[in-house]
């Protein structure tokens, strides 16, 4: 069921014009609207891309359809588009959102970490993970990521196991998967690529692809279709239904190139691996 929102915080940066909101359940959430500028159809990307990487076990923030009323647009003037001179609300209806992770007022998220603060992010192996998604969808944007402080788990020889604070990375902004509001698949070899490239330091050989490749590979057909039938009507209007199921299956047959495709950007771009031989 959509979720009501019930206060808009702030706009955010970047071409779709988001804006932070919050939601029943006292939830934040990163509403990417349904008249964007960008096109309605990043909307369904964003939906697909959060139903992907869960089976994919990349963890991004978790997806919801959030509701917009006429009157909250009323009560909050900020939610509005700024399309060249002209500023245009925010549709009523059904629209996009990402979770935050917390309460921005004591969260504090970053969407850089200079290399020395990188090197020790908790999940940073999840970046091969990422890239194995944005290789198989067609990523047409760089690699986006966020940061934020969090209890994680330890352990070394000079580290009992437990928990401590660290950084840990969530995967963002999937509008421009599937070449974005084209719904084609491409295989340009800087697609996708995080503009940190230490993250790629850690690849050795084909083993430290795995276990993504496999799970492309072998990624169910069920799963697409469920995240299909979460989609909101209106987000899929006149042919878009058809056009969409045809592209799902050029990605499903897309499943067994996924080597490849990782392999082309290994030759094309260089030093891109410094590590694997």
């Amino acid at each position: 069921m959509p979720i009501p929102v019930r206060r808009w915080i702030r706009r955010m940066r970047g071409g779709a014009q988001c804006h932070l909101v919050e939601a029943a359940g006292d939830r934040f959430y990163v509403l990417k609207a349904r008249n964007n500028p960008q096109h309605r159809r990043i909307l369904v990307n964003e939906w697909l891309a959060s139903e992907f990487l869960r089976y994919l076990r990349v963890p991004a923030p978790e997806a919801a359809i959030l509701d917009i009323t006429p009157e909250l647009l009323a009560a909050e003037p900020g939610l509005a588009i700024q399309l060249g001179k002209s500023t245009v609300p925010v549709e009523p209806g059904w629209h996009f959102g990402s979770r935050f992770p917390g309460d921005p007022a004591t969260t504090a998220v970053f969407n850089f970490l200079p290399d020395q603060l990188l090197a020790g992010v908790a999940n940073r192996r999840d970046f091969l993970g990422a890239f194995v998604f944005d290789k198989w969808t067609s990523n047409a944007d760089a690699r986006q990521s966020i940061f934020f402080r969090a209890h994680v788990q330890s352990g070394s020889e000079d580290e009992p196991p437990g928990s401590r604070p660290g950084y840990v990375a969530r995967m963002i902004d999937h509008g421009f998967i599937f070449e974005g509001p084209n719904w084609t698949l491409g295989s340009a070899p800087l697609q996708g690529l995080y503009h940190r490239r230490s993250v790629y330091a850690q690849v050795s050989g084909w083993r430290d692809w795995e276990p993504w490749i496999e799970w492309v590979r072998s990624f169910p057909e069920q799963v697409a279709d469920s995240a299909l039938a979460g989609i909101p009507a209106d987000w899929l209007p006149g042919g878009d239904y058809e056009a969409l199921t045809a592209l799902l299956t050029q990605l499903m047959e897309r499943r067994k190139r996924i080597a490849d495709l990782i392999e082309d950007t290994h030759r094309a771009v260089n030093g891109l691996f410094p590590n694997w031989r």
